[in-house]
């Protein structure tokens, strides 16, 4: 039997992708950390399934839930809120299952970056204003960052920077990247995206700390941090130009072309 890593989404239960209802609603057992993960979406976990909240649960524990339902022949739903591949945990439970040798497989879902920029209506990368992302995050009482990805050292490119897992250091956050960024970039934090309760907040980094301390924010939130946020006047993309070569038959089409 086989175990999902499905990213349930940012927070509305809805914006589970269709695979990943289709495979909850085939596992036996399903893992689920119940701080994050929508209740709602259990109810598409089949009669009969066992239940698991793992909030409480260390590593150990949840690879052992996985191996135990692996022996018993039951399929493994493991949610995870936004999308598996960022700041999810899931790496070491690959390891661990490796070495069990218990298969597994990755349902992708929508990531927390993608719902803020949704909540936001703006567009990430924008022609002649932006063109990279960086998702990051601090270390304060989590795993230290690697070397060289501190924010000071990310803020250097001047791209948007995406900060998880950050808002209770708004402050610290605003320092570090006044020096690369300037008192007038624009800021947002987003929190809670795409639930009933979610909550936008949009400055710049001379007042985006003092807007998330008012409005009490601590958690379940990113900052967004680069001018592509106030991106006006801009180029269009060459995608839709009339310049660019079009074709009536694909073979037609150059290689280089894309």
């Amino acid at each position: 039997m086989t175990v999902y890593f499905i990213g349930a989404g940012p927070g509305a239960a809805d914006l589970i992708t269709v695979r990943g209802a289709r495979t909850l609603a085939a596992c036996q057992v399903c893992l689920y950390a119940g701080s994050l993960v929508p209740r709602e979406l259990l109810d598409d976990c089949p009669p009969g399934a066992r239940l698991v909240d793992t909030a409480h649960l260390d590593l150990d524990a949840i690879t052992d839930e996985m191996v135990r339902a692996h022996g018993e022949g039951h399929d493994v739903a493991r949610l995870h809120s936004g999308d598996p591949s960022v700041f999810s945990a899931v790496a070491e439970q690959m390891r661990r299952l490796d070495a069990a040798g218990v298969p597994y497989e990755v349902v992708p879902g929508v990531p927390a970056f993608a719902a803020a920029a949704a909540a936001l209506k703006r567009e990430l990368t924008v022609p002649t204003v932006g063109q990279t992302v960086v998702l990051t995050r601090i270390a304060r009482q989590a795993t230290p960052m690697p070397p060289g990805e501190d924010l000071a050292t990310l803020g250097s490119s001047g791209a948007l920077l995406v900060v998880h897992l950050a808002a209770r250091y708004a402050d610290e956050v605003v320092a570090e990247l006044l020096p690369h960024y300037g008192a007038d970039c624009p800021a947002a934090v987003v929190a809670f995206a795409s639930r009933p309760d979610e909550v936008v907040l949009r400055g710049t980094l001379a007042d985006i700390a003092d807007q998330v301390r008012a409005a009490g924010i601590s958690k379940t939130a990113v900052i967004l941090v680069g001018r592509v946020l106030a991106a006006a006047g801009f180029r269009d993309s060459h995608l839709y130009s009339t310049e660019r070569p079009r074709y009536d038959c694909p073979a037609e089409r150059p290689r280089h072309d894309c």
